[in-house]
């Protein structure tokens, strides 16, 4: 799953950043509504954390500009605002969820974790399955024949971004962009490295090989 986090206050961002990888999300950040509104509008995130006073454009019109040019990405908005009256302009600007400063890490990934089971998001199922390969998004679980497959961060993150697209074609570049952050300097051999790195865990004792190299065009996952 990978987030856009628009936040100007560098120190939040970055915990926001460092605490949701750890949670195995890929994670962008922007500083100011400008940004937010360029990634947002030509990235391609599951989820947006929205902070509602930024500088060169506030949350509210981030909000309101993405809902207008038809992006429904999930939005969850943050502010240091907790009246009432704040909240309902917030969610009429078309936010999903409110959430007020200064909150608890375990709230924000509550909340986070709820987003991402709405069926507007390409995450609505707890538990993603090719075959006999299951993959738990909540406990990051992956199973294969019943087997537990212990994975790296990045080898889940790709095998999840597979799994989410069964039996489509991902380019390299695809794949580069859903997997890793904007900032990452990564070079599609890299893709390569964790494509062979995955075969080796979910594909080699099986005779049924479910990852799949399509010569020219990218890699699938299918029975």
């Amino acid at each position: 799953m990978k987030i856009l986090v628009v936040e100007d206050e560098h120190l939040i961002a970055t915990s926001i950043k460092k605490g949701l990888e750890q949670e195995h999300y890929v994670v962008d950040l922007a500083f100011d509504g400008e940004e937010g509104l360029d990634l947002a509008s030509s990235g391609d995130y599951d989820l947006v954390l929205l902070d509602l006073m930024l500088p060169k454009m506030d949350g509210l019109k981030v909000c309101r500009q993405l809902r207008k040019d038809e992006i429904h990405t999930p939005i969850l908005m943050l502010t240091a605002k907790s009246q009432l009256e704040d909240k309902v302009v917030g969610l009429d600007s078309g936010a999903d969820d409110y959430l007020t400063k200064p909150f608890a890490f375990e709230e924000l990934l509550a909340r986070v974790r709820a987003l991402a089971r709405r069926p507007q998001n390409t995450a609505t199922a707890e538990i993603l399955k090719v075959g006999d390969l299951s993959l738990n998004i909540s406990t990051y679980e992956v199973l294969r024949n019943g087997k537990n497959i212990s994975l790296s961060s990045k080898e889940y993150s790709l095998l999840e971004c597979l799994m989410r697209h069964a039996g489509q074609i991902l380019s390299k570049d695809q794949l580069i962009q859903h997997v890793w952050s904007y900032e990452s300097d990564i070079l599609p051999n890299t893709v390569e490295v964790y494509i062979r790195n995955l075969r080796l865990k979910i594909d080699k004792n099986f005779s049924q090989k479910l990852i799949k190299t399509i010569r020219g065009f990218g890699y699938k996952i299918s029975e």
